[in-house]
């Protein structure tokens, strides 16, 4: 059973960064180039940490026709692209591509700062410095390269951490479009919300990073606090602390260059809201009507056992088994009428090669339902309210209960909020809330897999709430069906970190607030 579960895990890390498949190979050979740029040394050192890349040039670029370049990178765990097969469809349409090892990874040295903006911000920094130097790479001024970047979770993260330090140091980003997949917004809020750690996903993503030895010594130390403690220590929350979008837009900063969003809607280790709040919050209003999110069932999925998501651990399993993960990406299908590969490359096209594809869906998140239909939005916030009463769950131990809230027909898609006045008498309260949707309570299943936590750190009495998040989703609840708040102890994705001691919490005057389409 452990090696089957390694396995299933390795697949999920593995599935949930990989690309799609590249269209076929150019008659016209591109030229490789591999290297390596010095960048900054790790902290408590003073050699200089080698950074290694792959530089593709295809064969229709010169000096005479220069051409743009897209940046792509690996995900936690992987290491760059040295072959130009994998990059097709980007050097058939006439970009270059340079591809490289993070910091920590691959043939690139030092150990991973998971995407500071002083380290790998640097990295980045000097590897368009590289690309800004070659005489067939298209400029906009003298050291100003034209530049897009693609990849998924971790190589999401080197984007924004890249285009986010350039204009903190330089005042503008040399990145000109971005197209990053299931990448999160802030990192804490991903690994632990509410001070809560995703126990699964933290140790998974841990084990990934040994082998290269990666890891940092005060991930090593916070992680062994995290699972003996069950809260997200203070030193590796500041670790952390600067290390994504969340922080840049804390400090001021947006950037103003198009970007097309990826997101997982069943991803539980960096969810749908992550996605949504790039896009709200990391861009200028300017930027944003010239940017789109685009939401998949897909990402980093891990099955819900307890309480019971869709889809299944039973699905996950045969999908796993056959080498793959349930994905279903309907809007990529009606923006492009192909996948998300396929539209970042028409989204390059039209923002660093000026042509007019005529690509839609500008300033507009697009949402695919859990069961298959691509939802097209404004605006993601709630729009109904539902009173329910009294919620009353038991903490540390139990089983989940389901609340009714509504009857289908009805379409959710966004991001629901709930208000409560909040009673506990133990100390450290946690229980875990979720849309779900069944025929009753007995069948219901968790939207999307994702659970977030209500935690209250002291006993308090009739303390009054509002705005608390519920995963972002999009689903049809069709006719015969009801959609329920899902009030549960325990949730698998953190696992062993309930409340430290039984007892119950009581929420009343419940509202759900819904963002009904």
């Amino acid at each position: 059973m452990g090696s089957q579960l390694a396995r299933v895990l390795v697949a999920v890390l593995a599935a949930a960064v990989a690309t799609v498949v590249a269209a076929p190979v150019s008659q016209a050979a591109p030229t490789v180039v591999n290297g390596c740029v010095a960048g900054v040394p790790d902290p408590g050192t003073t050699v200089p940490v080698q950074i290694c890349y792959t530089i593709f040039r295809p064969e229709s670029a010169s000096s005479a026709n220069r051409v743009p370049v897209v940046f792509h990178s690996h995900g936690w765990g992987g290491s760059r692209a040295t072959a130009p097969e994998g990059f097709a469809d980007f050097l058939g349409a006439g970009f270059g591509v340079l591809s490289f090892d993070q910091r920590g990874f691959g043939e690139s040295g030092g150990v991973a700062q998971l995407e500071n903006p002083d380290l790998e911000g640097q990295d980045v920094q000097r590897l368009v410095d590289v690309v800004a130097g070659l005489d067939w790479v298209k400029t906009q001024r003298p050291g100003d390269p034209v530049i897009g970047a693609i990849g998924g979770s971790y190589g999401g993260g080197y984007q924004f951490v890249g285009a986010f330090s350039e204009l903190r140091d330089r005042g503008a980003t040399r990145f000109d479009a971005l197209a990053p997949e299931i990448t999160w917004h802030d990192l804490g809020e991903s690994l632990a919300p509410q001070g809560v750690p995703r126990t699964l996903w933290a140790l998974l993503l841990y084990a990934a990073g040994t082998p290269s030895a990666a890891n940092p010594q005060a991930a090593t130390v916070g992680l062994v606090e995290a699972a003996a403690t069950g809260n997200w220590p203070p030193n590796l929350a500041a670790f952390i602390a600067k290390n994504g979008p969340a922080w840049h837009v804390s400090q001021g900063r947006k950037l103003n260059i198009p970007v097309l969003f990826g997101q997982g809607e069943t991803d539980n280790l960096f969810p749908l809201d992550q996605g949504l709040k790039n896009f709200q919050r990391a861009l200028t209003p300017g930027a944003r009507a010239r940017s789109i999110l685009v939401g998949y069932n897909g990402g980093h999925t891990l099955p819900s056992v307890l309480p019971m998501g869709a889809p299944d651990a039973a699905a996950f399993l045969a999908a796993t088994a056959e080498g793959g993960l349930p994905t279903d990406d309907p809007c990529s299908k009606k923006l492009n009428d192909s996948g998300f590969r396929a539209l970042s490359l028409r989204f390059f096209q039209e923002e660093l090669q000026g042509k007019s594809t005529g690509l839609g869906g500008r300033g507009h998140y697009h949402l695919a339902t859990l069961g298959g239909r691509c939802v097209t939005l404004t605006d993601t916030a709630a729009t109904q309210s539902v009173r329910l009463g009294s919620v009353v769950s038991t903490v540390g131990v139990g089983l989940p209960l389901h609340y009714p809230i509504a009857s289908g027909p009805i379409t959710i898609a966004g991001t629901p909020t709930l208000d409560a006045k909040v009673t506990s008498l133990s100390l450290d309260s946690r229980l875990m809330l979720a849309l779900s949707v069944g025929t009753s309570p007995l069948d219901a299943q968790i939207v999307q897999n994702n659970m977030l936590p209500l935690r209250e750190p002291g006993i308090v009495l009739g303390k009054t709430r509002t705005g608390v998040e519920l995963p972002s989703v999009a689903v049809d609840v069709p006719a015969g069906k009801h959609l329920y708040l899902t009030v549960s102890p325990l949730s698998d994705m953190s696992f062993g970190h309930g409340s430290r001691l039984p007892g119950a919490m009581a929420l009343n005057d419940v509202v759900v607030n819904l963002p009904v389409r």
